[in-house]
């Protein structure tokens, strides 16, 4: 980067401070770019943290709605696209838009059609997006699963967001982990995913008569296939198989245990005190990934 990377690591070395030398729409303009830098030095280690402060300090609170415009827009950068660079912008374009939906919940700084449209697009590229690489070796993370989730749990916090979006929220997980694909997720992405689920949980607006069937069709996959004499069954588990097995196990566990969110007020009150549906939940969990497993669970005795 040379001259440019200096420039940057004063401004992290200033604790983050906006600079006045330079128009903030320039300064916007070459961060954002650098989303998708193959370098993290770059990307991880300067165009997100200065973007994500900026965010959170209001720098943007006048402008967030067209700022969160113009991040979405990196979701679909090369999308479809599988084992190339093009991810790294996708990836970290959701994880800067995540910042910009949370930092409407403190400044109500947008109207909810625009959190409306960020949903929307995160939708399209999350069911979408092909490449579910998490490290990559000279790259860094890409972490697009990850990334994703923690998009979704932040929609899931909006209070723009009601009983309707939320189950939006939950099948666009749904077909995330259902969507066919060789990739098995290494790096943690089914813990954040299911984090993902547990806010929309918390938001208590959603009863077991969506969970449920929501679970069920997940379960499904646990499944091996019926193929006929003769015909070669496939590698079991799938890559769907497994991460999904690994999701409902996640997530089992996190409402078992519970979860805490970031350490900020509304987080503080949101995952306060158990989901409404947790008891009916846990035993709709359990008794899927025990059929999920009959070999190793024990069936409870009546």
């Amino acid at each position: 980067m040379g001259v440019r990377a200096a420039y940057w690591e004063q401004v992290r070395a200033s604790g983050f401070r906006l600079p006045h030398d330079r128009p903030l729409d320039d300064l916007t303009a070459e961060l954002v770019h650098m989303l998708g830098d193959v370098d993290p030095k770059v990307r991880d280690g300067i165009a997100y943290p200065v973007l994500a402060a900026w965010i959170s300090e209001g720098v943007y609170d006048d402008l967030l709605a067209g700022f969160g415009d113009g991040v979405s827009e990196g979701l679909f950068n090369g999308l479809g696209e599988d084992g190339t660079d093009s991810v790294l912008r996708r990836s970290f374009s959701a994880l800067l838009l995540a910042e910009s939906v949370l930092r409407d919940q403190v400044a109500r700084a947008v109207h909810s059609d625009a959190i409306f449209r960020w949903g929307d697009r995160a939708a399209s590229w999350f069911v979408r997006e092909r490449d579910l690489r998490g490290y990559v070796e000279g790259r860094g993370w890409a972490h697009a699963v990850a990334h994703g989730a923690d998009l979704i749990a932040a929609l899931a916090r909006s209070e723009h967001f009601g009983k309707l979006e939320l189950t939006v929220l939950l099948d666009v997980i749904a077909d995330r982990l259902l969507t066919p694909t060789t990739h098995r997720l290494l790096h943690g992405e089914d813990d954040r995913l299911a984090f993902a689920v547990m806010t929309v949980l918390h938001r208590n607006r959603l009863g077991i008569d969506v969970l449920e069937p929501w679970v069920e069709r997940l379960a499904a996959s646990l499944v091996p296939p019926v193929v006929d004499e003769g015909t070669t069954a496939p590698a079991w588990p799938t890559p769907v198989a497994g991460n999904t097995a690994g999701f409902l196990r996640g997530l089992h566990l996190q409402l078992a245990l519970g979860v805490r969110g970031q350490q900020t007020p509304q987080d503080v009150t949101l995952f306060g005190k158990p989901p409404q549906v947790r008891a009916d939940l846990l035993l709709v969990l359990l008794r899927v990934l025990r059929a999920g497993q009959p070999a190793i669970f024990s069936t409870p005795s009546r």
